[in-house]
């Protein structure tokens, strides 16, 4: 039996069968999908990637009828010819039954999706192993995950082996890409992945990545896509108010893992400054994995103010984060020319060395400081629209 050793993602699944009948669980290669699933108590287990399994459930009905376990795992099932008509089969004619299917990417990855499965589904999009979850592994250490990464492998692994970064991209080109999207010119999608993981955190400008890999506008922009649907990279968009001096278009695109950041980079010790970088990584994957948190942005102005991410809330408000290495480097700049213009929500620094929350007023701006676990917990409490400086109330 596989021991579980990642609860908060066992806990997603749970919630989502609360809602819908099929869990999708999306995420990157040795991300740590089929152990989860193999982890979970009840269940009949499918690798559709055996060919034999093509033949099991090529008529579902007599295969669904024969599952006697609440829990059916369809791991990788976007490796069968038509996995809609199975899953919309389950859905609608077994109520009862619970499905996990597992992916490398979303539903709409493939054209072998004939069916959106509107209502029959919940997304959980897994992340590598985030901060809360280290304990559960045995690692102390916090710059060992930003080194090596947050893939259960290359985390457990007593030293960083370059080849394994290597052989994953190959790995993730042959079964994620070319199977999925058909992708010929696999040098230059590879570069292009490399060059995206090199310059994480930063804003990208299609014609300079075009001009970088030597590939047309049009071609990078279809791969982009493919490296988003794929979870490789997560496209951060800017928020803004339509203001003349905010930035409006341009993306933020980050690496999906801190590991892969560094390998590219050529990092084999972290300076505070390269901690720092993947620090706001890190914290970017908790908010991608916290439930019912909005879609992270950024903001910046033609100023080059900037608060890392931003967290707009269907009230008017949004909640502003900036990431830190140590507490002691952060500067209100960026908030307060943001909250000039956008004056309603909740700030918090996150930072390594806060081990107990609290706040700190700089001038009018009132700020909270905390931990990532301790950013968690405030994010999933309601906020109100109140102004950003505590000027109201007072």
């Amino acid at each position: 039996m596989f021991a579980n050793l990642r609860p908060f993602w066992t806990d997603r699944l749970t919630q989502c069968w609360q809602a819908a009948p099929i869990a999708w669980l999306a995420g990157v290669r040795r991300v740590g999908k089929t152990t989860l699933a193999r982890s979970l108590a009840d269940t009949t287990f499918v690798n559709c990637d055996l060919p034999e399994s093509a033949r099991r459930l090529h008529d579902p009905v007599p295969f669904l009828r024969s599952v006697q376990t609440p829990i059916l795992v369809l791991d990788e099932v976007h490796q069968l010819p038509d996995p809609s008509r199975l899953l919309k089969i389950a859905a609608d004619e077994f109520p009862t039954l619970r499905v996990l299917a597992t992916g490398s990417s979303t539903l709409a990855a493939t054209a072998k999706f004939r069916d959106a499965l509107t209502g029959r589904k919940r997304v959980v999009r897994m992340q590598p192993v985030l901060a809360d979850e280290l304990a559960q592994f045995g690692v102390r250490d916090l710059r060992k995950r930003l080194l090596h990464g947050g893939l259960p492998p290359t985390l457990l692994a007593e030293r960083r082996d370059p080849e394994f970064y290597a052989e994953w991209l190959d790995s993730y080109f042959a079964r994620d890409v070319q199977e999925l999207f058909r992708v010929e010119r696999r040098g230059a999608y590879l570069r292009l992945a490399e060059l995206l993981l090199r310059q994480s955190g930063g804003m990208a400008d299609v014609a300079s990545l075009a001009r970088a890999v030597e590939l047309s506008r049009p071609t990078v922009m279809n791969y982009l896509e493919a490296l988003a649907v794929t979870q490789v990279i997560h496209v951060v968009r800017p928020f803004h108010g339509g203001g003349r001096q905010e930035l409006l278009h341009r993306p933020r695109i980050y690496g999906f893992d801190t590991g892969f950041v560094a390998f590219a980079n050529g990092w084999n010790d972290l300076r505070d400054t390269d901690c720092g970088a993947l620090w706001e990584h890190l914290t970017l994957e908790s908010l991608l994995a916290w439930p019912g948190l909005p879609e992270p942005h950024f903001w910046r102005d033609k100023e080059q103010r900037e608060v890392d991410f931003v967290l707009p809330h269907r009230d008017g408000s949004a909640d502003a984060i900036e990431c830190k290495w140590t507490s002691s480097a952060f500067s209100p700049k960026g908030l307060t020319a943001m909250r000039s213009v956008h004056p309603l929500g909740r700030n918090f620094v996150v930072a390594t060395d806060v081990d107990v929350p609290y706040a700190r007023d700089h001038g009018a701006l009132q700020v909270h400081y905390v931990g990532l676990a301790g950013l968690g917990s405030a994010l999933r409490t309601a906020p109100t629209a109140e102004p950003a400086d505590g000027a109201s109330g007072n």
